[in-house]
This record gives C-alpha cells, sequence and structure tokens, in this order.
C-alpha cells in the first residue's frame, strides 16, 4: 500500500502538504493492524447471557430460587450461560451435553471448587481438612476421599453395616407406632434416624432421640440447616471479594459459631452432608407418594409380595423394582443439590464454542436437567414408571439424570445412600397408612421448594401415622 502511494505522488506530481503526513500514518497502522489480527486465531466469546447492569451485574435477576430463574433463562440464552454476580463471573449449563461437557470432557480443569465466603473452610487452615469444599483436587484431597471410599463406602464396608440400618429402621417404625393419630413432622423423624445411622456406623452410639423436640428442628437438625443457609445465602462479600474481610452481612461469624458448635460434637462434614441429603430425598419420595395414592398402592402391594409381615431388609431391594423406581423419580424432580457444588476453572477452556475463563465459578443445574422435556417426556409429571424398563442410574454416567454428580466431584456416598434412602422409606410406607392433617385432600398438598444447598420442601411434610393391620 505504501508503494502504491508514493507511486501516485510521483506520476501525478502531487505534493503532500506536511499536514497529511499524521492522516497517512494511521492509515496505514490501520491497514498493518487489521491484516495482522486477521492472521491471529480468536477467542471464543463468553457464553450468552441476560444484559448485567453496571455494577450490580446480574445479583437482582437470580430472586430466591435461582434454580427455576436459570432453568427458564436457558430456554432463551441457550444451554450454557454466563451471568455477571457483582464482578464474579458465573457460567451455567442446563443441558444433558453441557453437563457432560463440564464433568466429564473438561473434568479436570473444572474440578476446582468455588467457596462460598462464610464457610469457615473457605480458610487455607481449615480447607485442606475438607472433603466436599476443597480448593483442588490435590493430594490431601485424594487421602481424604481414598479413606471414605475404603473404610466408609467401599462394597464390603456397606455391607458390613447393612444391620445397622435395619435396626435404625426398626427403631423408627416402632417410635412412629408409639405416635399413632399425632401429627408428625416427616423430616424430623427422618433426620434423627439417618444421624444416628451414622453416628453409629462411625462412633457406634446413639446421638439424637426420635421423641426430642430438638432433634425435631431445634438442635442439631437446626445446626445443619443454619450452616447450609449460610452456604447458599447471596453474599456481598461473594460478590465483591475486596468487601470479604468486612463481613458485612455477618453471615461469616454466624457460619463460624454455628460450625464450632457442631465441631465441637462431630469432627466430620460427613455427618451434615449425608444426613441432610438423605433426609430431603426421603421427605419428598414421601410427598409425591401421597400425593400420588395410585404410586403409593403400587409400592405397597410389591411390599406384601415380596417382604409380607416381616420388616424391610436390606436383601429385599433388588426384588423392589417400583420402590426403587419411586427414589428415582423423587430425585429427578427433586435432586437434593439442585446445582451440585460450585466448581471453579483452574484455567481457561472452551466448552461448547465459548470461553469459560480461568476462576470462573461453574454450577451445573441438575434440577434443569430433570425436567428437560427434550430428554424427559411429560417431564413435571411424578411417573416412576419412566424407570422400570430404563438403565438410567445416578452414578455418574447419564448427564441427563445427575442427583449425586459425575466426575472427580461426585458424592461419594452413593452406595450407602442407594441402601439407607429406600430402605427408610419401604419402612415408613410398609408399615403405615399416612393422611394430612386436616383432612385435606392430597392433590392439594404444598410442594414450593425452599432453596438452600440442597432443595427442602418450603413447608415441612406434617403427616398422621396409623398402623396398619
Amino acid at each position: 500500500m505504501f508503494v502504491l502511494l508514493m507511486g501516485i505522488m510521483a506520476e501525478t506530481s502531487i505534493v503532500f502538504p506536511i499536514l497529511f503526513l499524521p492522516l497517512l500514518l494511521l492509515l496505514l497502522l490501520k491497514y498493518f493492524k487489521s491484516t495482522t489480527s486477521n492472521s491471529r486465531p480468536k477467542t471464543p466469546p463468553l457464553p450468552p447471557g441476560p444484559t448485567p447492569w453496571p455494577v450490580l451485574g446480574n445479583i437482582l435477576h437470580m430472586g430466591e430460587k435461582p434454580h427455576i430463574t436459570l432453568t427458564e433463562f436457558a430456554q432463551f440464552y441457550g444451554p450454557l450461560m454466563s451471568l455477571k454476580l457483582g464482578t464474579q463471573l458465573l457460567i451455567v449449563g442446563s443441558s444433558p451435553a453441557a453437563a457432560g461437557e463440564i464433568l466429564k470432557t473438561h473434568d479436570r480443569v473444572l474440578s476446582a471448587r468455588h467457596v462460598p465466603h462464610a464457610l469457615p473452610s473457605k480458610t487455607p487452615e481449615l480447607n485442606p481438612l475438607s472433603l466436599a469444599w476443597a480448593f483442588e483436587c490435590n493430594d490431601e484431597w485424594k487421602h481424604l476421599r481414598t479413606v471414605c471410599r475404603t473404610e466408609l463406602f467401599s462394597g464390603k464396608a456397606v455391607e458390613l453395616q447393612a444391620r445397622l440400618r435395619e435396626e435404625k429402621a426398626v427403631e423408627m417404625v416402632q417410635f412412629l407406632r408409639g405416635v399413632e393419630g399425632e401429627v408428625v413432622k416427616i423430616k424430623g423423624v427422618v433426620f434423627a434416624s439417618v444421624f444416628n445411622t451414622l453416628s453409629n456406623a462411625l462412633m457406634s452410639r446413639d446421638f439424637m432421640g426420635l421423641g426430642e423436640e430438638e432433634s425435631l428442628g431445634g438442635g442439631v437438625e437446626g445446626l445443619v440447616r443454619g450452616i447450609l443457609e449460610g452456604a447458599s445465602a447471596p453474599n456481598l462479600s461473594d460478590f465483591y471479594p475486596v468487601l470479604g474481610r468486612l463481613d458485612l452481612q455477618g453471615l461469616r461469624k454466624r457460619s463460624e459459631d454455628l460450625v464450632a458448635r457442631f465441631f465441637a460434637m462431630w469432627e466430620t462434614e460427613l455427618f451434615a452432608a449425608a444426613t441432610d441429603t438423605s433426609t430431603t430425598a426421603v421427605e419428598w419420595a414421601m410427598a409425591e407418594l401421597v400425593k400420588n395414592p395410585e404410586s403409593m398402592g403400587k409400592v405397597r402391594q410389591e411390599l406384601a409380595t415380596e417382604v409380607d409381615q416381616s420388616f424391610p431388609k436390606e436383601s429385599h431391594l433388588p426384588q423392589l423394582p417400583y420402590l426403587q423406581a419411586c427414589v428415582r423419580e423423587a430425585l429427578r424432580l427433586h435432586p437434593p443439590a439442585p446445582f451440585l457444588l460450585p466448581h471453579r476453572a483452574l484455567a481457561s477452556c472452551e466448552v461448547m464454542n465459548y470461553t469459560i475463563p480461568v476462576d470462573a465459578q461453574v454450577l451445573v443445574n441438575v434440577w434443569a436437567l430433570g425436567r428437560d422435556p427434550t430428554f424427559w417426556e411429560n417431564p413435571l409429571q411424578f411417573k416412576p414408571e419412566r424407570f422400570l424398563d430404563s438403565t438410567l442410574d445416578y452414578k455418574g454416567n447419564d448427564y441427563g439424570f445427575l442427583p449425586f454428580g459425575a466426575g472427580r466431584r461426585i458424592c461419594p456416598g452413593i452406595p450407602m445412600a442407594a441402601k439407607l434412602v429406600p430402605l427408610v422409606l419401604a419402612s415408613l410406607v410398609h408399615f403405615f397408612d399416612w393422611s394430612l392433617p386436616g383432612e385435606i385432600d392430597p392433590n392439594g398438598l404444598h410442594m414450593s421448594e425452599k432453596f438452600a444447598v440442597t432443595l427442602q420442601k418450603e413447608q415441612p411434610l406434617l403427616l398422621i401415622p396409623k398402623v396398619r393391620k
């Protein structure tokens, strides 16, 4: 271009005033910059998403039930979205394909953990002691995971604990027989039973009484709920890390107090994680069965055939396919952790032709996966039959059904949960008829959700047991 211009000037004998030299240089600079940039590979853009507000980003878009909000956004922006929460970038996958990319294809680079500021495990001193909230899958984390897998959740360990789980289920039934005709908060009774199962597996003793009022809402259960709600509460320290030390909302202080009280009695987070998720799964399954009497009747018929008058045992579970299908269907509609736990990008990577930058927070919307109409027929209907002839399982191999996650960060307690949840549910259904207080029609049962790290029923399930003859 420069040679061409000089030739024109020479042929026409035009003398350019010195005033035009800067303009000529700018044109030349723009030309060379455009040719150079065209030769470089372009970095893929961020995933699409709602336009952020200045300073606030998309914080106000999230609402009180972000799992629903983000599912609705995905219908417009696509299966991989980006949002700004203050100064922090959030990437959300909402389809089986996106989940597979995040949890399998790019599992290594996206396996780091985004730890909420409110959690004490945010500190480097406590983080190596955490299994769920470890910053990275480093050697300390691998050692903790190996210990849990071999000592607690291996096939042999789970088999050896079968009698313990069965004994605790019997104690739960006996307690409920004693309160026949009274209103019972299902979550409280199941929580105490599951907690005692775990405490006996680890320390050979009960720590909660099934009939104690504090166990039904104010004591240990209240501690666990407070910790999990603090971790999921909107926190300015997460949106603007520069404000972290100030703890303007007091969430970090409150969480530290709750965790200190909890760890004074139990020095492992497994109690909180395993107890709360298992309890949530049983409560939702019971709510769906009460709301769907036809499915409840099929479970009872199956139990009557296979178990008869005895107590359900884990050896019965393989012969109870409809019961197992009900558990899976409840997990599909009401996954215990709607976003799993938040991942973090160790490095920049490309997912579905979009860029996920280093340190971005990454979520998989498992709640959306379970209600995806392109993957599930009539996704909002409770229909256990869909699992009877299906090979889908919850071991992290089917990316349309991930109630316990997948990849490096998959829940290590799946082998125990797969035994405990259906055993407790079978015991509740086999021995009791259940009715709602005030003769409420089951069709009117309140099924709204309360968002936290685990997805609770907004209104706890209250039922009246009647011993079946």
